[in-house]
């Protein structure tokens, strides 16, 4: 029987040896490697905290002290050691484990979590919760540099610097986010990484007066002072220092001993807070992820013997990449566009933006409220910025779009990609409410594209032709078609688009559910309904004349959208049948009020009843009332 097996949870690692131990984190990313490959995840970053997440629970008593993942994406190794190893099979799978933290599945998970830099904050609020309620448990945050480059991290820090409760941070410093990190803090952590003077002329000074250690309180002063004084000239942890932590590093995150006496350190200490600064590989330990963490971040089925992964039809390009390669196409000719992104320049195709014009391109980190109020300083200046940000990220900078970028109309552009289910990465990274989110929103134009065609020529009206902020939210995946294969032509502005007429009903549309809802026609036509099908194609501002000649025209109406039903789409149509006055019968399909969990995004759309079969089923009940 292999160490794993015998390994259920953090109890049974304390009986192990240190050697053990080592032995231990080869069978863990074995056993990742395998699930993984079958089954898709985050592997690179789990990979890369193997011994991190080994030493963590071999020194602290979990889950009475409490690890504060931050993402969750590096926490497969936690998963596995807490009780979850005979269902990890089932990770990402409709009804199976999380990618990431949930408080519901397990009392070692102790926040749910997905988005970046909400540790520090978080487990201090648990830290002061317990010095109040005088308990004596461990608080222990694990962030990674990427995250920590986000002004929420620092807001954290600075809150803890200044409480002096104890509590550990852990930075898992492995030099990458998702794409490889930008910006000052990044350049500051990897000058820590390739000095040593520090530690050693620190040691040094340390074991000179170390004799002196009874001599009194002036001398212990001085050797502060001593420490202090080889801080300021030569290393960049006086940063956390100067904010009220302790730092400690940087150190080996992948050996063992090491980790385990700081962690042991660390938990001992009451003299405030710590920041333990960890040195890893994100891929560690499989040679095709440590060459391409990037791609291995977050990865679906591939070969462990090649890292090869299925491969994609060269004609059906995805969502990202069209908009990437449309908009490097439209910067070609139009000099004042350039583009920004939060970490994410492969995930939202930017990459091929980034390559085209390089000196148009900014990727700032994972910093979205930065990014929205900065682009709202290049259009100040005339420039054209588009924002292309997922979704459920952007919901993180909602202040930033609404006093920095809405109040004066400012001219930017925000692409809202993985809009609506994305799948197996679950309630944190499902778009659902970003229709509602930006509909509230004074002189915005929101435009929902039905296929990667309408994509380009909505990006493209964006640019040319309309001011003020504008959103074009759009799905995660390669949906129908090319995309790239049409001239750029615009779109008519507010105009929606009449894909077939008929008498009983008229089904409204929004973005990519429009192939279900013409699968959804089809199946009404062989009940002797035949419905008229409109793609609405913007959702802000509705075209009042258009949809009063369809209310008039139409007793049943019913909109379709891929959005929270609580003040999207649907919410508009109904807001307008109030305001005109005309008794309508609306039948709204969409997103239940809840929090909708992970698996196949096909079963999903079936579950909530907006597959084409469900929606019919729907719709001739509705009628027939």
């Amino acid at each position: 029987m292999s160490l794993l097996e015998q390994t259920n949870y953090p109890a049974d690692l304390k009986k192990l040896d240190q050697a053990a131990l080592t032995k231990l984190a080869k069978e863990l990313r074995e056993f990742m490697l395998d699930t993984v490959s079958k089954k898709g995840g985050h592997l690179a970053p789990s990979l890369g905290a193997v011994e991190l997440t080994l030493a963590l629970h071999y020194c602290y008593n979990t889950p009475e002290d409490k690890l504060v993942w931050d993402v969750g994406h590096q926490a497969y190794a936690h998963k596995i050691l807490t009780g979850r190893r005979n269902q990890f099979g089932t990770l990402r799978q409709y009804g199976g484990i999380s990618g990431f933290p949930r408080i519901a599945e397990s009392e070692y998970d102790t926040v749910s979590t997905g988005h970046a830099s909400t540790s520090i904050s978080v487990g201090l609020g648990i830290a002061m919760a317990r010095d109040l309620q005088e308990k004596s448990f461990n608080v222990v945050s694990i962030i990674g540099d990427g995250s920590m480059s986000a002004g929420l991290a620092f807001e954290g820090l600075n809150n803890l610097g200044s409480s002096a409760t104890n509590m550990t941070v852990v930075l898992n410093d492995n030099e990458m986010s998702i794409s490889k990190n930008v910006g000052a803090l990044s350049r500051y952590l990897t000058r820590i990484i390739t000095d040593k003077r520090y530690n050693k002329l620190k040691s040094d000074v340390w074991e000179l007066l170390g004799s002196l250690s009874n001599v009194g309180k002036k001398i212990r002063s001085l050797v502060h002072s001593v420490d202090d004084a080889i801080k300021h000239v030569i290393t960049p942890g006086k940063l956390f220092e100067d904010m009220g932590l302790r730092y400690i590093g940087p150190i080996d995150g992948h050996n063992i001993k090491e980790l385990i006496d700081v962690f042991n350190f660390a938990k001992q200490s009451t003299s405030g807070p710590i920041l333990v600064h960890v040195l890893t590989k994100k891929g560690k330990g499989y040679s095709f992820a440590e060459v391409d963490a990037t791609k291995f971040h977050g990865i679906g089925t591939f070969s462990r013997d090649t890292g090869k992964t299925p491969q994609k039809s060269p004609t059906c390009p995805s969502y990202s990449k069209v908009f990437g390669k449309s908009l490097a196409e439209i910067a070609e000719e139009d000099k004042q566009v350039v583009a920004i992104t939060a970490a994410m320049p492969d995930g939202t195709g930017l990459d091929i933006f980034r390559d085209a014009h390089p000196d148009r391109f900014f990727d700032v980190g994972i910093t979205e409220g930065h990014a929205v109020t900065f682009a709202a300083g290049l259009a100040i200046q005339g420039l054209k910025p588009v924002v292309a940000i997922y979704s459920t990220f952007l919901q993180r900078a909602y202040d930033n779009i609404i006093h920095d970028v809405a109040l004066d109309e400012h001219s930017v552009i925000f692409c809202l990609d993985r809009a609506g289910l994305v799948g197996s990465d679950g309630p944190t990274h499902h778009g659902t409410f970003d229709l509602t989110y930006a509909r509230v929103i004074p002189g915005a134009t929101i435009m929902t594209p039905s296929s990667k065609l309408e994509l380009r020529q909505m990006l493209y009206t964006a640019i040319k032709e309309i001011k003020g902020p504008v959103f074009i939210r759009y799905p995660r995946g390669s949906g129908h078609g090319n995309g790239l294969d049409h001239p750029f032509e615009a779109v008519p502005l507010y105009k929606p688009k009449v894909l077939q007429e008929g008498k009983q009903v008229a089904i409204l549309v929004s973005g990519d559910l429009c192939y279900e809802a013409t699968k959804c026609c089809e199946l009404l036509q062989e009940s002797k309904i035949k419905p008229t099908l409109v793609d609405v194609r913007f959702v802000k501002p509705l075209d009042k004349e258009f949809y009063q000649a369809l209310f008039q025209k139409h007793k049943n109406i019913v909109t379709i959208e891929s959005n929270s039903l609580c003040g999207g789409f649907g919410a508009a149509i109904l807001e307008l049948v109030s305001k005109l006055g005309i008794p309508n019968k609306v039948l709204t399909l969409g997103y239940p009020d809840k929090f909708i969990p992970h698996g196949d995004t096909n079963y999903l759309l079936k579950e909530i009843g907006l597959s084409a079969e469900g929606m019919a089923e729907r719709i001739k009940t509705f009628i027939a009332r």
